[in-house]
């Protein structure tokens, strides 16, 4: 099939629009700019879809895209022993990643972006040095390899996931980016509620059997719940992890409305742009935090900074505003996502650490200061002694002297 080609060009091409790209296309179109947004179409991340008050705030999201309002969390550790954490004064919104992404989608199309529905293929330059973006185009629902096409672009925004094409192709040490593999089944909520279950709770399972370096969870989405699990180790088996975690909690006979699996970046990207006229965002740059596996509003933070600093290049003509991006979101992030790192590479290395570390969680301190920072996206400094008391009890059981 021969290549539709254009000479239409576009201030910024978006491919991908998940949070991260349907946020970046929405931002630069309010601003006035020609804005082309390339979605897949058809493909929902595995996700607990938890959204943090600050996300709903800075992003301007209306309560009817909640499908489900988590007051508490509950921990299991590896010997069934649980901690429950009431979310004090707020809670975690529970998103539908399907309708969530979607209505994402038509606010940048309301603000002005094009929306076309297709995969990417691949990057080249014009003779005038101008990037041509070419790609598979296909009706919104439709099936097979589309129909080939390729427009102008003044910058491009990389925002299509994890092993992105956009990075490979432009980011120098993008196809080395490492990654862990999540997969989870949306089910029906039962009309005859197990024991134990509460819709308005968050359960996460610190359990090896269930995953060996990451988490299982069990996260309500009103007539819905998500269960899912995570591992880098690609022998094993997450479909039989979520099995036996759906039996466990009475779940085996709910009915599975969707089954997804996909990769998750382990880490930031060292570089997030060509220094020319490609930048990424989302899961292209890596950002989803260590042990929590939490990405939306990271990826939707990355988005708009990467919105910011295209803005800035097209007002500029300075290509180097690209590397803003990284610049703040590093500035803004670093700490956390050092802390959950270590966090993730120490307490989830065994049984007996992910005992201790559900053990820690009983502390009102830990918990207090964990939601702070959860909900606000920032570490918290305005209680310096609750900082001690955690450092002195994190030290007696990493010594083995707290009491399990």
């Amino acid at each position: 099939m021969n290549e539709h080609h254009t000479t239409e060009t576009f201030d910024v091409v978006v491919v991908g629009g998940g949070p991260a790209g349907a946020t970046a296309a929405h931002d630069l179109a309010r601003r006035g700019r020609k804005v082309l947004l390339l979605d897949r179409a058809g493909r929902i991340k595995p996700c607990g879809g938890a959204i943090p008050p600050r996300l709903i705030k800075d992003f301007d999201i209306p309560d009817e895209l909640l499908v489900a309002r988590a007051t508490a969390a509950r921990m299991i550790a590896p010997s069934d022993k649980t901690v429950d954490i009431p979310i004090e004064g707020g809670f975690v919104g529970m998103v539908d990643r399907d309708h969530f992404d979607e209505w994402l989608r038509e606010r940048a199309a309301r603000a002005g972006a094009e929306r076309r529905t297709g995969s990417f293929d691949r990057l080249e330059r014009d003779a005038d040095g101008t990037a041509r973006l070419h790609f598979h185009a296909r009706e919104r629902h439709g099936r097979g390899e589309g129909v080939p096409q390729s427009v102008r672009a003044r910058y491009v925004i990389g925002a299509d996931g994890a092993r992105s094409g956009v990075a490979r192709q432009a980011i120098p040490g993008a196809e080395d980016m490492p990654c862990v593999f999540a997969y989870h089944e949306i089910v029906r909520a039962p009309a005859v509620k197990p024991a134990g279950y509460d819709g308005s709770r968050c359960d996460v399972y610190y359990q090896g059997k269930l995953s060996p370096d990451f988490y299982g969870w069990v996260f309500p989405h009103g007539d819905t719940l998500s269960i899912g699990t995570g591992s880098a180790d690609k022998g094993f088996s997450l479909r039989g992890a979520v099995g036996s975690l759906r039996q466990s909690v009475g779940l085996q006979g709910a009915e599975v409305l969707r089954r997804e699996g996909a990769p998750l970046p382990m880490k930031p990207l060292k570089r997030w742009d060509n220094g020319r006229d490609v930048v990424v965002a989302g899961d292209a740059a890596g950002v989803v935090a260590p042990a929590s596996g939490e990405g939306i509003y990271y990826a939707m933070h990355g988005g708009r900074l990467a919105a910011d600093a295209v803005e800035a290049a097209l007002a500029t003509g300075d290509a180097r505003q690209l590397a803003r991006a990284r610049q703040r979101f590093m500035k803004a992030h670093r700490k956390v996502f050092w802390v959950l790192g270590v966090m993730q590479w120490f307490w989830y290395s065994g049984e007996k650490r992910r005992e201790r570390f559900v053990k820690i969680c009983e502390d009102r301190d830990v918990q207090q200061l964990t939601f702070d920072a959860y909900m606000n996206k920032e570490l918290v400094r305005a209680r310096p002694m609750a900082h001690v008391r955690i450092f002195f009890k994190d030290m007696a059981h990493l010594v083995g002297l707290a009491r399990v």
